[in-house]
């Protein structure tokens, strides 16, 4: 891992291998979180690359994650979808996991759809909910951890990019409208992105709770600083895949794979809520 960085040769490259690769010219970027990547099966006349064959693209090593681009059609709209994505607990860098997103743009991409596996602490939250993302506490990168950090590239976007209303209002308005159709309601609320990769501490979630976070997770908010620095619209959907409460029960003790479980109990209803959303767009 001694390429720390993004430089926009390394971006380029990345692009120019995905490009030879499909003749698709996706518009709509979708990254699939922990248990979520079935989805990619429904794109239809798929070019299916493998990141391993990508040049600096970060090789997920988390179970759930596969690995693979899947660029096609769905309800009439070209996408680039990621099968899994890497974190800042695997040990790279933030501008390593970001890369994808870079890439995204450099291929034409304008908007972001961005779903993730994540604990509720808000206390009116139940398992299997879809939260959307309407606005985030990024902590790593309130430590310093930002994937801003670093030279700024001007052509890509400004070095001090607004991050006001990350997630895009009008696009919350197509899924509160897409999940009304199919018969199911959604969730909003704040996204608290934690570095992992151990789970919160009773105290952590207490702390969490107290700033505004409904929901926290381990992923997500770095791709979201880069897609708005690149100027991406940004839909961000949360699986509430286990309530994270300060006071479990005794003997309680969450596990990857019960969040990988809950994911593929809401995948019906969030496959319908995205390709819902895009037919909308």
């Amino acid at each position: 891992m001694s390429e720390t960085t993004s430089t926009r040769a390394q971006v380029e490259a990345a692009a120019t291998a995905v490009r030879a690769a499909t003749q698709h010219q996706p518009a709509i970027g979708l990254i699939l979180g922990s248990g979520l990547s079935s989805l990619a099966d429904t794109i239809e006349s798929p070019d299916v690359i493998h990141a391993a064959g990508i040049p600096h693209w970060p090789t997920s090593t988390v179970a759930g994650h596969s690995g693979r681009l899947v660029i096609g059609r769905l309800e009439d709209q070209t996408v680039l979808a990621l099968q899994g994505r890497v974190h800042f607990y695997e040990g790279y860098t933030m501008q390593q996991i970001t890369l994808p997103v870079r890439v995204m743009h450099a291929l034409g991409v304008k908007t972001l759809i961005v779903t993730n596996a994540a604990g509720g602490m808000n206390p009116s939250f139940t398992p299997g909910d879809l939260m959307l993302i309407k606005n985030h506490l990024n902590i790593p990168g309130m430590a310093g951890h930002n994937p801003l950090r670093g030279p700024n590239d001007p052509e890509v976007g400004p070095r001090f990019p607004d991050m006001t209303a990350p997630y895009d209002a009008g696009l919350r308005q197509l899924a509160h409208a897409a999940a009304a159709e199919h018969g199911f309601a959604l969730r909003e609320g704040v996204y608290a992105f934690v570095a992992g990769p151990s789970y919160e501490t009773p105290a952590e979630l207490r702390f969490l709770q107290m700033v505004g976070g409904d929901a926290v997770g381990m992923s997500t908010v770095p791709s979201v600083i880069v897609a708005r620095h690149a100027g991406m619209r940004v839909l961000g959907i949360s699986t509430i895949t286990n309530m994270a409460v300060p006071d479990p029960a005794p003997g309680v003790v969450l596990t990857h794979d019960e969040v990988l479980e809950t994911g593929r109990v809401v995948i019906p209803r969030l496959t319908q809520l995205v390709r819902g959303v895009i037919a909308r767009l």
